[in-house]
């Protein structure tokens, strides 16, 4: 039995540091952790997804549909595009951010509306954590700290105690940049 995680957005949000405290998290508290490499564009506005699969004993990393335990979008095309691979009693935690796929920005499609609806209608709103992490990053004091604004969400619903999570951020997360992901955790966690 294992825990498997999908962390999916748009190259530059941090997808890579995220998938590196979960694993920190999962070897902190005594599983076996694979994660899996980022696929897709890894260059900043193309999507990106990582696993994170952590248990007794983990074989591969790579996650099929309808096996994701929990998926962290970073934006919420990003959520739609993946939702498939949750879990029927699997969570979606989304950062309600937009960010235009180059065909939107050329014109060639538009960009899906009310997609956070759309989600809570088919999942079931029970299952999906909605918020604007962009915007509690900022208040946190820098936009890059997305990621642990919804690693905070994760760790309030998980099993593992807070301490293994906030142990794994300042081991993982730039010494310059604790103070403010650890507001960024925090803030997250109290949600």
């Amino acid at each position: 039995m294992s825990t498997n995680i999908m962390i999916v957005g748009v190259g530059g949000q941090g997808t890579l540091l995220a998938s590196r405290v979960l694993g920190s998290v999962a070897l902190k508290s005594g599983y076996d952790v694979k994660v899996s490499e980022v696929h897709g564009m890894s260059q900043r506005g193309g999507s990106v997804v990582t696993y994170v699969k952590f248990g007794d004993k983990v074989k591969s990393p790579l996650i099929e549909e309808n096996e994701a335990d929990y998926i962290l979008a970073f934006e919420r095309l990003e959520a739609l595009r993946w939702v498939n691979y949750l879990k029927d009693d699997g969570t979606l935690i989304v950062n309600d951010q937009r960010i235009d796929p180059m065909p939107v920005i050329l014109g060639k499609e538009k960009y899906p509306e009310d997609i956070i609806k759309i989600l809570s209608q088919t999942l079931g709103s029970e299952r999906v954590i909605s918020l604007d992490a962009l915007g509690i990053a900022e208040k946190c004091g820098s936009i890059k700290a997305v990621n642990i604004v919804l690693i905070g969400v994760l760790a309030k619903i998980s099993s593992i105690s807070k301490e293994v999570w906030e142990d794994a951020i300042k081991e993982i997360v730039p010494a310059k940049a604790i103070d403010i992901n650890t507001k960024a955790f925090e803030y997250g966690y109290s949600l």
